[in-house]
């Protein structure tokens, strides 16, 4: 009979090397901070110091731009391992090689990455993306703040809404409609707006179904002219610019789903060896070990998918839908997996204070982010009956 290939569990033996690490790191430094953030509905300056001492921030971002260098593979390694402790965690690495930041660095001038770069990629600047609206979320070609020509630069006027970190970033990459008739094909531009400039108001601040810590600004441009400098790329380019950093973030956003998942099944486990009803304990009835050996399946062979997808991204090949896949499993997976985690604890998973709880809560947000699950089955099958 033909021999059947192992699955193959780690990246790489280098980075398998490294999980061990990363995860007693993470466990010691930055687990004593979750309950510190849902507490204080905040993220403490010591979570940016301890990722940036261990170099996490700005980890995709080139080393002569101030960041790590570090290859998707290992970035995803890091996410999945934090993602075990604190969604916030996660939001940090995006928020240092996410899709401003890459954006930047891939068509920024040399003056754009001078100002900007460094800053992000060591979290002492904050940046933001601005591209959902009340009207255009998923579909992100509908969106209506315009970007109109003026001397020396560009007046932008629109609203923009759940805007991550929005509140208090330092720059926010804006997408604004430059030529309605071209919109997605070619007439949508990205700018980069400052913090302070005149005619740009953070006029909300929102909170999500997950942590309070993590807040979405209403971002409002009136009369806001910013100079031509801080046009992106070409006044045209900034759908694509938009599109092209997809992918990243979808398997970033995978590993963090995986990390989560796994984490919630190890709670779970522990929970059904200590918890005993009617004489008998949890682990030992057919119900609850139906759960937990559900969800360990379907937590290996979402780890084996996205690690075989994240070996074709760094052997340069084309990922297709791969991208588009893995998230919609992952983040389908890990909803499944919190459900069961609660149901398994049951009072004590629905108490606030008890980490299944929130990460119940918290991982909710990945089937809406970064492509919604229905969006991600529209692109997944277009390609299929085309």
């Amino acid at each position: 009979m033909p021999q059947v290939p192992m699955m193959r569990t780690e990246l790489s033996p280098e980075l398998a090397e490294l999980r061990g690490p990363i995860r007693r790191f993470v466990t010691d430094q930055l687990e004593p901070l979750a309950a510190r953030i849902d507490a204080e509905g905040e993220i403490p300056d010591a979570a940016w110091d301890l990722m940036r001492g261990q170099g996490w921030l700005g980890m995709l971002l080139a080393e002569a731009d101030g960041g790590g260098g570090a290859d998707l593979p290992t970035y995803c390694l890091v996410m999945e391992e934090v993602a075990r402790s604190h969604r916030c965690f996660t939001l940090l690495l995006d928020a240092t090689s996410g899709l401003t930041p890459i954006a930047i660095a891939r068509h920024g001038t040399a003056a754009q990455k001078d100002r900007w770069l460094k800053g992000l990629a060591t979290g002492r600047l904050r940046a933001a993306f601005g591209l959902t609206e009340p009207g255009a979320g998923s579909d992100a070609a509908a969106i209506t703040t315009r970007a109109t020509k003026v001397e020396g630069g560009w007046k932008i006027e629109g609203r923009k809404q759940w805007i991550s970190g929005g509140h208090a970033a330092d720059v926010v990459m804006v997408m604004a409609v430059t030529d309605p008739a071209q919109r997605a094909r070619g007439g949508i531009g990205a700018f980069l707006v400052p913090r302070g400039t005149p005619g740009f108001d953070v006029t909300r601040i929102d909170t999500t179904i997950g942590s309070e810590a993590i807040k979405l600004g209403e971002l409002t441009f009136t009369d806001c002219v910013v100079p031509d400098e801080a046009l992106l790329g070409d006044p045209g380019q900034g759908f694509a610019i938009a599109m092209g950093s997809l992918s990243n973030g979808r398997l970033g956003v995978s590993a963090a789903c995986i990390g989560a998942a796994d984490r919630l099944l190890e709670m779970s486990i522990e929970h059904a060896k200590q918890r005993s009803t009617f004489g008998q304990r949890l682990a030992d009835r057919q119900a609850i070990q139906w759960m937990l050996a559900d969800s360990h399946a379907e937590i290996e062979v979402s780890r084996a998918f996205l690690y075989e997808t994240l070996r074709k991204a760094a052997a340069g090949e084309d990922l297709g839908n791969f991208a588009a896949i893995c998230k919609l499993a992952c983040s389908e997976m890990v909803g499944r997996v919190a459900d069961r985690a609660v149901q398994i604890h049951g009072g004590a998973g629905l108490m606030r204070g008890v980490p299944v709880e929130r990460f119940y809560r918290d991982v909710r947000h990945y089937r809406v982010g970064e492509g919604a699950s229905e969006v991600l089955r529209m692109v997944i099958a277009r390609e299929l009956v085309k």
